[in-house]
């Protein structure tokens, strides 16, 4: 709706720019302040309508955006461009991820240049660098408290060192993933510093109490996210004798975004990351962001208005950057943050598929896809133009977050069937050849979830102990059929570090006294480059993995259906043991289709003309294989673990 008095004063923001400024806003820039007005301000309104100087923060707000606008580097603008013409650049099929922390990468940021002709070689042309800024050592829970949101941290290098990194990235056709920890910065904060001090406007930039009244209403409905290394929600602050929310961790001051102030500093910082040059910025913990005394603090209705807003800011100002939400929370919960309501697509542009991670997870256990495909009718709602983050493994633990009614609706219990996944993965359960550990484990309700690298879980680890080369070769199949399940699947597939070498658990974290709390480095291994020339030495391990996922990535390259295009159906579960999928473009098929059973598996071709009518034959782009599709009553049998990516030639 068109506000004559809100574009007068849009209008007057702009023509009482800074004038120490180099350049003045472009014409496109001005369009898409001028289009997006409305939204800013009916969200800021939304968030701050009651306090006494809204006007005064929304304009602001707004001059943000225009700073950062005219201080962008031309070669971004025209790379804003460029994106946008392409139009949901992040859907492509062309778009490869890989996580990892910089320091046991390779460590530090100037190592990095001479690794990217390594991750070209496997195919990765998206990096998603781990938490760079600067974090007390000791209380770093691995980067995600941040003392300075403008300083790399020095074990890292400089900003310096990032932007040229970023620099030859773009020169050779990568992008780049950083995260911004938008929950709550560190105790050292400069602004925690000040608030310790009795500064009360920058206490007023934390949830601050001078007793136990307000942290005993708000812990009587929140969950503790950490029971066992951190319980409770509030931490007591000796310098102003204050209590301070610290929903994380003790030393993690979770900021005020009630107080408008905190928001406008925390938008100038991730402009201040877009205008570095990142092309995904992923929002750390944004279901935590809005509070409110009574409730669990957990994807509040607050929390989505705030980054509708964060989006339509950076929609205005850079727009060649996506917003990445890393909500790991229900099914249902995690559809929301696409937007809903005249903001569906218009709030994160991309967020992880947990769910479906957890569920990958829960068939390879049991052998019995049903909760999988469960899941699958509320996942497929997402709207068209955003896009997940599809991965096996990552940095954090494995949740078991799917719910009760997916677990009862294939016939379990959800109590017993969860305690048989976390008895199976840790390796308690009889037969497991999994290597895991359970983390986070609360007493009181017996939750927990699952730490372990890729392949130990797969069952690499015990297999090499034990000498046994059947069961080294299961466990490959395993782990590429899990990688093939999850790159296919539509989305950006994001490997995680290591896992394109099978790296098992690494138990040195034991050993580490800023670390050893915390299982979660069992899966975060140190590189060894030198042993990395065993990825060349054919039939070990390392190559069988890394060429079998440089195979995988570039035959999703080469077909253009498996870009995130809304183009995915999942075939019916004609057999409990196997998952399938179609991914469809114009008169072109292609029928995906895993076994996650310990034996072979047979799928009635029934299955597959459910989607269409079939050619004679279909083309296996694993195997290379001409497949004959036989009548209904046949079958296609797919070996244990094993998988097929069946095209249609015509």
């Amino acid at each position: 709706m068109y506000r004559h008095s809100l574009h007068q004063q849009i209008r007057n923001i702009l023509a009482d720019g800074d004038s120490a400024e180099s350049r003045q806003p472009d014409a496109s820039f001005v369009t898409r302040l001028t289009a997006n007005a409305t939204a800013l301000d009916a969200l800021f309104q939304e968030l701050y309508g009651n306090h006494p100087q809204r006007d005064q923060f929304f304009s602001e707000m707004v001059r943000t955006l225009i700073r950062t606008h005219v201080s962008r580097p031309v070669s971004m603008l025209e790379r804003d461009d460029r994106k946008l013409d392409a139009g949901h650049w992040f859907l492509s099929n062309q778009i490869t991820g890989m996580s990892l922390y910089v320091d046991r990468f390779c460590n530090d940021l100037n190592g990095m240049p001479d690794r990217l002709t390594y991750l070209r070689e496997l195919g990765v042309n998206l990096l998603h660098l781990m938490p760079l800024f600067e974090s007390p050592e000791g209380e770093s829970d691995g980067g995600y408290a941040v003392s300075d949101f403008r300083r790399v941290d020095p074990k890292f290098g400089t900003i310096e060192d990032l932007r040229s990194l970023q620099e030859l990235m773009q020169s050779q056709g990568m992008y780049l993933m950083l995260d911004i920890v938008f929950n709550h910065t560190s105790h050292h904060h400069e602004w925690a510093r000040r608030a310790k001090a009795g500064d009360p406007e920058y206490q007023d930039f934390f949830y601050m109490f001078p007793d136990r009244t307000l942290p005993d209403r708000y812990d009587a409905a929140m969950p503790e996210i950490f029971p066992e290394s951190a319980p409770g929600n509030f931490t007591w602050v000796e310098e102003c004798g204050k209590w301070v929310m610290t929903v994380f961790h003790r030393y993690q001051w979770d900021l005020n975004y009630r107080n408008p102030r905190v928001f406008i500093e925390m938008l100038d910082t991730v402009l201040f990351h877009a205008n570095l040059g990142i092309d995904i910025l992923r929002i750390d913990a944004p279901a935590f962001i809005w509070k409110e005394p009574g409730t669990t603090c957990q994807n509040l209705p607050g929390a989505h208005t705030l980054l509708r807003l964060l989006r339509q800011c950076v929609a205005t100002s850079a727009p060649g950057m996506a917003l990445l939400g890393e909500a790991i929370v229900a099914p249902a919960d995690i559809m929301r943050y696409f937007g809903t309501g005249i903001y569906t697509a218009r709030e994160c542009d991309i967020a992880y598929n947990a769910t479906h991670m957890a569920l990958q997870w829960d068939a390879l256990a049991t052998g019995d896809t049903r909760i999988m495909l469960s899941a699958q009718p509320q996942l497929q709602q997402k709207p068209f133009g955003t896009t997940w983050i599809n991965y096996v493994r990552c940095h954090d633990d494995i949740g078991l977050g799917y719910t009760d009614e997916m677990i009862r609706e294939a016939g379990f219990d959800p109590y017993a069937h969860r305690r048989f996944i976390k008895d199976h993965y840790s390796g308690v359960h009889p037969g497991s050849e999994a290597r895991g550990a359970l983390f986070s484990v609360n007493p009181k309700t017996q939750d927990a979830r699952i730490s372990g690298s890729l392949a130990s879980l797969c069952g690499l680890e015990s297999a090499i102990a034990a000498d046994d080369r059947a069961a080294v070769d299961t466990a490959l199949d395993r782990i590429l059929m899990m990688q093939a399940h999850s790159i296919f699947l539509g989305g950006i597939p994001m490997l995680f570090y290591g896992d394109e070498i099978a790296s098992l658990n690494d138990y040195a974290y034991q050993q580490d006294p800023a670390k050893h709390y915390d299982n979660r480095w069992m899966h975060r291994p140190r590189i060894d480059w030198k042993a990395l020339a065993e990825r060349l030495r054919p039939g070990t391990p390392m190559q069988r993995v890394f060429t079998g996922l440089q195979r995988l990535i570039k035959l999703r390259r080469e077909h253009e259906l498996t870009g995130d295009y809304g183009n995915i159906s999942w075939m019916h579960p004609h057999n409990i043991h196997v998952a399938g999928y179609v991914r469809s473009l114009d008169a072109r098929r292609l029928y995906c289709v895993f076994n996650f059973g310990k034996e072979p598996a047979w799928l009635t071709w029934y299955a597959f003309k459910q989607h269409g009518i079939l050619p004679d034959t279909l083309t296996d782009l694993w195997s290379g294989t001409e497949i004959r599709v036989g009548p209904d009553h046949e079958h296609f049998i797919l070996p244990a673990y094993g998988f097929a990516l069946l095209i249609n030639r015509d």
